[in-house]
């Protein structure tokens, strides 16, 4: 499990294809505190780590299957590619963000991107299979990250978009600062969300 507060900006050094595809990703974390086997948040997606080192920089490793590649943004990580990165929530630690399990449900992307204030408020464009789990003022997880919907609405092709405003803090600290109109991200929907409509969908006999 996650929080959706990123803890550092990793950077995709290596790709390595076979029958999974490897990614070597560089780091601010200590090797010495990752254990073979962790769980790290990588752009929102739950990888595992199979390798690490400390040479020629802090990095760790993790395998990529197919399935994954097809289904989030990671099949377009490049090297150099910048990417948010979360470990695993300890159990006692502040849960600062919401509830987060690492499970992308989706692509989106970003439609445009304002000023608004010292903010910038980031609208995006969901499949309409997680559209309905959106919901205003409730929380929903980008690239990794734990955002607040701010609205949700409906563009000119009928497709859903809702909007969020991500403060300059949140660009600094995370990949945000570099996102771009056009870019896909990964979208997680709210834990609570896809349980409420699973209760809603059995009383309906479904």
């Amino acid at each position: 499990m996650f929080t959706g507060i990123i803890s550092d900006i990793g950077e995709v050094i290596k790709i390595t294809k076979h029958g999974d595809t490897r990614f070597d990703i560089a780091t601010n974390y200590d090797p010495d505190s990752i254990a073979i086997g962790a769980s790290i948040s990588c752009a929102g997606a739950c990888m595992t780590v199979i390798e690490k080192d400390s040479e020629p920089t802090n990095w760790f490793a993790v395998e990529v299957s197919a399935e994954s590649l097809s289904k989030t943004t990671l099949g377009s990580w490049q090297q150099g590619t910048k990417i948010n990165l979360e470990r695993a929530l300890c159990a006692g630690e502040e849960l600062g963000g919401h509830v987060v399990s690492g499970h992308v449900d989706g692509v989106g992307k970003v439609v445009s991107i304002k000023d608004e204030g010292d903010s910038q408020r980031f609208v995006f464009e969901v499949p309409d299979d997680i559209a309905r789990f959106i919901a205003p003022k409730g929380s929903v997880t980008l690239n990794g990250t734990s955002l607040t919907v701010n609205e949700v609405s409906r563009n000119p092709t009928g497709a859903t978009v809702f909007g969020v405003n991500i403060i300059p803090h949140t660009q600094k600290v995370t990949t945000w600062g570099d996102v771009g109109v056009g870019d896909k991200i990964n979208v997680e929907i709210d834990m609570l969300a896809r349980y409420v409509a699973r209760l809603a969908e059995f009383e309906k006999g479904l």
